[in-house]
């Protein structure tokens, strides 16, 4: 087989990213954009020793599972991995993915896995469920300014507009920029020349308050005539929402980070709420909150009934962000402890308990795998009718999981729960293998959906100290 040469291919499986897997002659293959069932005409786009990547010319014989992807670009942009999936489809390959990771990485007996293992919780409308858009600007090969999303491990812009993900109306947010910048004589950043003036253009949406934020992240200190800008945002038609923040975000670093740490307002107070289940959140430019306030909702409702608090428990919130977590539990709890390694993260969480009369939850900066030890290095130099009892320790880690030096100082501290949010199977089947070798047990895993059309998927699970 020599590259670009032609092939049938029978579609079996997906791998972990979402690219569709076949064998031929003992050859395996990844194909981009294929469906497990589908009988395709591929082309050998790279070979390796013992497989190879290709991708479609020709669907000869469509699986069951594959759809008309509903974006025009899905392929093109890669943001969406499996828009050519049924919804259903897709709930099935991410229950899947959990379940074998947590059963090969995690080493859970398979009669134990069944045990606790419940039903992935999907939408009821997959598309339109992200508050939080970032869209790269640049010009085309014409000088057209285009706004968009990357290609796929590129940073060449794919111009969208209106992405079926991301709330409707930044269309005409987007397109009221850009018509603002060329009556302006104001152009895009270029990433190579380090020339040019607006990089990117945030979006934020308060699916519960209607509120909209706008931040234009610019290479300079200013924005020409600015004034116009806001005035132009501020006249947009909405039906039920209405834009409450504009701001500038200063990022003149030849830098692939997108925001800048100095925000400049132009309009309104610098933020904008949106509330999950009954907690009011405040949300900055800068603030970390999750994207899908529906299936956050779910996720930490499932955090909560997991914990199954009664009023009395002290607990541990690690890796707490703006506290979302922590606020939950802390309306059951006796007491709850945020930590949090970015600052800006704790200043929101402290705002947000305040905002909402929460008095029974603190939040301290400092990174997980540091202060859990630490506390747990004090708590043993004091006599044990003197230590402090952490009933529940509630874990959301970003991808690679928790650092073993956080997992020693949980088992050490001893709680009778684990409640741990996990947006990685693989890193929590990881961690879930080094607590069930420490003590605990795993009582239940409850698999989310949070990013329909793309191969992520969030985890929630319990473990019960034997």
């Amino acid at each position: 087989m020599n590259k670009n040469d032609e092939f049938e291919l029978d579609i079996t499986d997906l791998s972990d990213e979402g690219t569709g897997i076949g064998k031929k002659d003992g050859f395996v293959y990844f194909v981009k954009d294929a469906v497990p069932g589908d009988h395709v005409l591929a082309a050998a786009t790279k070979l390796k020793k013992n497989y190879g990547f290709a991708r479609i010319v020709k669907v000869l014989r469509a699986s069951p599972d594959r759809v008309q992807a509903p974006c025009l670009i899905a392929r093109q942009c890669g943001g969406c991995q499996l828009q050519q999936m049924s919804y259903e489809a897709q709930l099935r390959f991410k229950e899947k993915k959990v379940y074998n990771n947590l059963l090969r990485i995690g080493e859970v007996p398979e009669d134990a896995l069944k045990a606790v293992f419940e039903p992935i919780v999907g939408m009821e409308n997959p598309f339109r469920y992200r508050n939080k858009a970032q869209f790269p600007v640049a010009e085309d090969k014409s000088g057209n300014i285009i706004m968009g999303f990357y290609a796929g491990r590129t940073h060449a812009v794919i111009p969208c507009e209106d992405c079926l993900l991301g709330a409707p109306e930044n269309k005409l947010i987007l397109e009221t920029i850009r018509h603002f910048m060329l009556e302006n004589h104001i152009r895009p950043y270029n990433e190579v020349t380090g020339k040019g003036l607006v990089r990117h253009v945030l979006i934020r949406k308060g699916f519960s308050s209607g509120e909209l934020m706008v931040c234009l992240v610019i290479n300079g200190e200013k924005l020409p005539q600015q004034e116009k800008l806001v005035e132009a945002l501020c006249k947009l038609p909405f039906k039920n929402v209405s834009i409450k923040s504009i701001s500038l975000s200063i990022n003149t670093e030849r830098t692939n980070v997108i925001m800048g740490r100095k925000i400049v307002n132009l309009y309104g107070p610098g933020y904008i709420e949106d509330t999950i289940g009954d907690v009011r959140f405040r949300i900055s430019p800068l603030s970390f909150y999750q994207v899908n306030p529906v299936q956050t909702e779910k996720m930490y409702g499932a955090a909560l009934e997991f914990a199954d608090l009664h009023g009395t428990e002290n607990i541990y919130d690690l890796y707490c962000g703006i506290g979302t977590i922590s606020l939950f539990m802390s309306k059951k709890a006796k007491h709850v402890y945020g930590v949090e390694i970015v600052p800006d993260a704790i200043r929101d969480a402290k705002q947000n308990a305040s905002i909402n009369g929460i008095t029974n939850a603190d939040f301290s900066v400092g990174a997980a795998e540091e202060v859990l030890p630490a506390f747990y290095e004090a708590q043993k130099k004091k006599a044990v009718e003197a230590r402090e009892k952490i009933d529940v320790i509630s874990v959301d880690p970003p991808r690679k999981g928790c650092d073993e030096a956080c997992l020693e100082a949980i088992v050490g501290i001893a709680p009778e729960k684990i409640v741990y949010v996990s947006c990685d199977s693989a890193t929590l089947a990881r961690d879930i293998k080094y607590l069930r070798a420490h003590g605990y047990d795993l009582k239940k895993v409850r698999p989310v959906d949070n990013f329909p059309e793309t191969v992520h998927v969030e985890t929630v699970a319990l473990l019960h100290r034997i």
